[in-house]
């Protein structure tokens, strides 16, 4: 079931792709409710393992108000935060990879459930993304908490 703002959810994210209609129409026919979406475009996407991905959206949940979207792994072994186009080229970190300019996100039908991956924070379908410098500040103390919580319990 879809509600209207996962409409405007899915006309802002198939617009990424070079042609819109093509892509809701295989989004609606896919079985599993995927599509394979460019990055680069509208968005890039910086993927973060599970334990620090959780951590960094629990933190940047109050800093941001509403983030920009954000997916989830089965497992949420990972979280891809999508952040304005060309960050990815310029990210550097340690175990965060980026999906920028050339590379291609498998990407859930807004509103529907599907195996393998999941929306954490669902598109708003007005373009908000991820401030990348929030996104750095979240991570840091999301890291920080973790190195305490190890500190406690050896």
């Amino acid at each position: 079931m879809t509600t209207p703002g996962d409409k405007t959810a899915v006309a802002w994210l198939a617009s990424a792709a070079s042609d819109p209609e093509a892509c809701r129409r295989a989004w609606e026919r896919n079985p599993l409710g995927v599509a394979l979406l460019p990055a680069g475009r509208l968005w890039d996407v910086l993927v973060l393992p599970g334990e620090l991905g959780r951590g960094t959206l629990d933190v940047l949940a109050p800093l941001a108000g509403r983030p920009g979207p954000v997916l989830a792994d089965f497992g949420a072994s990972r979280l891809g935060f999508f952040v304005p186009p060309g960050t990815a080229s310029h990210w550097v970190a340690t175990g965060v990879r980026g999906a920028g300019r050339g590379a291609w996100i498998v990407v859930p039908y807004p509103g529907r459930a599907t195996g393998g991956v999941r929306w954490e924070v669902l598109p708003d379908g007005k373009g908000t993304l991820t401030d990348p410098v929030l996104l750095e500040l979240a991570m840091h103390e999301a890291a920080a908490r973790v190195v305490v919580g190890e500190a406690r319990n050896p």
